[in-house]
């Protein structure tokens, strides 16, 4: 059992908030009167809020970021210079297991607990299964949640449906809805977007998410997926997913930067959830969502960094930051809280994970305690507002998940934060 002593401030849920003491057992929240003993951090001057749900990222991506002739380009550029990049250093399951071994620990050193990695880079050839279980290896040993999505981009339908079935198998055997009975993994199946992959693969990986109870992700409405759906199919993504079977109370789609009200509209009426990713789009020029507009026709959203090669970053408090700063751009301001929700309930209501992104009794025991007593946030009226107005680049005293500490005073629990920086930067010294 572990008890959190004299919070300025819990963040229970969008919508409630309370002072005072935070016990869990066993993993979950627990009524706080009700229980004694274990261990006692002291956590006066702080705020505690659910642990961040990473709703959208590219772990491998963690391991090629800043790259020339990435930055302020078409997308029509960035993905052969990313793929060249990836060729010349050569994926396999070495490369996914450093990078996501850093890419994770950067996340739980600002706060993400869960992490969706979208998986897209599948060379001809390669183990699936191994980079799959490398990725999970590595997130495991760091103490964290992971949803792992078998993506795909141009590759073979048949291959790509074939190798998500031996991913269930390895990792999941016997599990009925994508998720391992501890909570701890996830699997989920996702095609890039329609800008990239055939009916075929979204029909086949379809069947294979229909067979595993497992969940759908994929991208939409950025700019370029608009123009290049017109341009091969003379169609918006929207209408074509809706004819190919992935408009769904079952599918995310992130970015939707490129929406009318009428196919909002229809997202809503589909039960779909979305992912606000606006670290990666506004930079890139890719577009900005219309969150407010998403949230007031009923459209769950979450929130997610994208990958280090659009974003260079996994830090969600700063995206989330960000997108409280931009939404009065495409629509009416969005308040803190609702923005901090979107980061937490909201990317796990995209997971379908209804135990994550809060701190209700009965929720998993993911969250996070943030130091509000220093400098950045003298001044500051609202604590809760202020973890996101105030101090950009904000980091976490203290990470929990699933019950067990895993950052401590601002240092990895479980790892050694420059032994696994040392790591894949050898690896990415020596070309495959």
């Amino acid at each position: 059992m572990l008890t959190l002593s004299s919070a300025t401030r819990i963040v229970i849920d969008e919508a409630t908030e309370r002072a005072g003491n935070l016990v869990v057992d066993d993993g979950v929240v627990v009524d706080a009167a009700a229980r004694s003993g274990g261990e006692t951090i002291d956590v006066s001057g702080c705020v505690i809020t659910p642990g961040l749900v990473n709703a959208h990222h590219h772990l491998l991506q963690t391991a090629f970021r800043t790259l020339p002739g990435t930055r302020g380009v078409p997308m029509s550029d960035w993905l052969p210079t990313m793929a060249a990049a990836y060729s010349r250093v050569g994926v396999d399951a070495e490369l996914a297991f450093a990078a996501a071994s850093v890419g994770v620990a950067e996340g739980l050193l600002s706060g993400v607990t869960t992490v969706a990695d979208h998986h897209l880079t599948w060379p001809s050839g390669a183990d699936a299964v191994a980079i799959a279980t490398a990725t999970a290896d590595a997130v495991r040993g760091l103490g964290a949640r992971l949803a792992f999505v078998r993506g795909s981009a141009r590759d073979d339908p048949q291959e790509a449906a074939a190798s998500a079935e031996a991913i269930v198998a390895a990792l999941l055997p016997g599990a009925a809805n994508g998720v391992r009975a501890d909570g701890m993994l996830q699997l989920a199946v996702g095609p890039a977007g329609v800008h990239s992959d055939s009916r075929e693969t979204f029909e086949l990986l379809g069947e294979v998410a229909a067979r595993h109870g497992l969940r759908r992700r994929t991208q939409a409405n950025e700019q370029v997926d608009v123009v290049i759906a017109l341009e091969k199919y003379g169609r918006r993504p929207i209408d074509l997913l809706d004819e190919w079977g992935w408009l769904a109370a079952d599918v995310t789609l992130a970015h939707l930067c490129d929406v009318t009200g009428a196919e909002i509209a229809r997202l809503a009426s589909a039960g779909i959830t979305a992912t606000h990713a606006p670290g990666c789009d506004l930079p890139m020029g890719w577009g900005i969502a219309p969150v407010a507009d998403l949230r007031a026709a009923g459209i769950t959203v979450g929130l997610g960094t994208s990958g280090g090669g659009s974003n260079d970053a996994g830090h969600l408090l700063a995206d989330a930051r960000l997108a409280m700063q931009v939404a009065p751009l495409v629509g009416p301001p969005i308040p803190a809280r609702a923005v901090l929700a979107m980061a937490t309930a909201g990317s796990a209501a995209g997971l379908g994970r209804a135990e994550l992104g809060h701190l209700r009794t009965g929720a998993a025991a993911d969250l996070c305690v943030w130091d509000v007593s220093g400098a950045a946030d003298a001044g500051v009226a609202d604590p809760v507002a202020g973890l996101l107005w105030a101090n950009p680049g904000r980091r976490p005293r203290h990470v929990v998940v699933a019950g067990r500490v895993v950052v401590r005073d601002y240092e990895l629990v479980h790892a050694d934060e420059r032994e696994l920086v040392a790591t894949l930067e050898e690896r990415l010294a020596r070309p495959r």
